[in-house]
């Protein structure tokens, strides 16, 4: 910054000397005024350039990968090389069989590599299905008798396996945990658990049974859950309270988002996903029209309260899913009028859509795959040819 410093002044005095042969400021200025300094301007820029690459040469050996790719007090340099994200490929004919499904409303990837599905088989949700309290209306016709979860075949798509049946109401998400674990949310019983895989008794359970309300200890139409390798979990809740919920592995609560000094205000937080790499919590913030990404804080609570990474394109619309990919996301977005209903990926960093891709009529949720190769959507609608599941491959 020195030599810069000594150029910006040893210009200035040129101009100046310069403009004394000038008798009218406000003429136009001869080009045999400038044939005076050319050598010392090529010079000028010749130093500005050198001093420019010093800068970023010294500022690329200082640099170390850490949140958004810098240490605390460290200084971007803007030349940040992107990383290529893969772009999602439909596969044709997949599933090969056409499943009778009710409203697919999540899809997770379990330990082996396979597609976990999350439908309502006959349920439907509708303008009946709630009064203006948000009490669920069709309590007295049971649990839904048919098996809610569907294990696929990742080749295929054909059912591996199923089971859940005569335990939920009103699926709406559902997230597997590196251990095999079940997170799963009910926006009619107002709950948000965790099972083994294939047990039909929860391990845990948040919320009041069909009881909706804002204290910490209530939940009002969860909509969906995120788990960290290292065990802290978070509750999108969701419909009602416009907030989420952080817990500790037992389910201690350990804090909200937002909360002071937070700016932030959410309208339904329909779908979250960690970027663990970058300490980040994305959250499809769907009436918002947008992703916004807080402080997760696994790591310490430094940053927590900071300005939330956003990512808002006139032609997102509403968001209805996320998932991470590495420190990207693929998202999803619903039906509108007026914009196209695709998938876009996204990255955190530099807050933008970086792509588009597929098409679809009403799509609720998104998984990858564990080993990044694969990426699954489904969709909610009328009948058994809208419900459904689509598998793209990464390439």
């Amino acid at each position: 910054m020195v030599i810069f410093e000594l150029l910006v002044i040893s210009v200035v005095m040129v101009t100046i000397r310069e403009a004394k042969h000038v008798s009218n400021l406000h003429m136009e200025i001869p080009e045999r005024h400038m044939t005076l300094s050319d050598q010392f301007f090529v010079d000028v820029r010749a130093l500005l350039k050198r001093q420019t690459v010093d800068e970023i040469m010294d500022a690329q050996r200082q640099y170390k990968e850490d949140d958004f790719g810098m240490q605390s007090g460290e200084k971007s340099i803007g030349t940040v090389v992107p990383t290529p994200v893969p772009t999602p490929v439909l596969v044709e004919n997949w599933p090969k069989t056409n499943h009778k499904l009710g409203q697919v409303t999540a899809v997770s990837i379990d330990t082996q590599g396979k597609p976990v599905i999350f439908h309502r088989a006959d349920r439907y949700w509708n303008a009946n299905s709630f009064n203006d309290s948000h009490i669920y209306h069709m309590i007295e016709y049971g649990p839904i008798k048919q098996k809610t979860i569907y294990i696929l075949d990742p080749k295929t798509g054909d059912i591996i396996s199923g089971w859940g049946e005569d335990l939920f109401y009103m699926p709406h998400g559902m997230t597997i945990d590196t251990h095999g674990n079940y997170w799963i949310t009910d926006v009619a019983m107002h709950q948000a658990f965790k099972f083994k895989a294939n047990e039909a008794k929860p391990q845990l359970i948040i919320g009041k049974r069909f009881r909706p309300g804002s204290s910490l200890k209530h939940l009002c139409k969860p909509t969906s859950i995120a788990v960290a390798t290292t065990g802290e979990f978070f509750i999108a809740d969701g419909y009602c309270n416009q907030r989420i919920l952080k817990f500790n592995a037992a389910g201690r609560l350990l804090r909200t988002i937002p909360q002071p000094p937070e700016f932030l205000s959410l309208q339904v937080p329909h779908a979250i996903t960690l970027l663990e790499k970058l300490d980040l919590l994305c959250i499809a913030d769907r009436e918002n029209m947008r992703v916004v990404c807080p402080k997760a804080g696994l790591r310490s609570s430094q940053g927590e309260g900071q300005p939330a990474v956003t990512i808002q394109e006139p032609d997102f619309g509403r968001v209805f899913g996320v998932a991470a990919y590495g420190n990207f996301v693929y998202a999803i977005n619903g039906p509108t009028s007026m914009l196209p209903v695709r998938g876009f990926t996204l990255d955190p960093r530099s807050e933008t859509i970086i792509g588009h891709w597929g098409n679809f009529k009403s799509p609720h949720s998104i998984a990858v795959s564990v080993n990044d190769s694969a990426l699954y959507v489904t969709e909610i609608g009328t009948d058994q040819l809208t419900n459904r599941i689509w598998k793209y491959v990464l390439v």
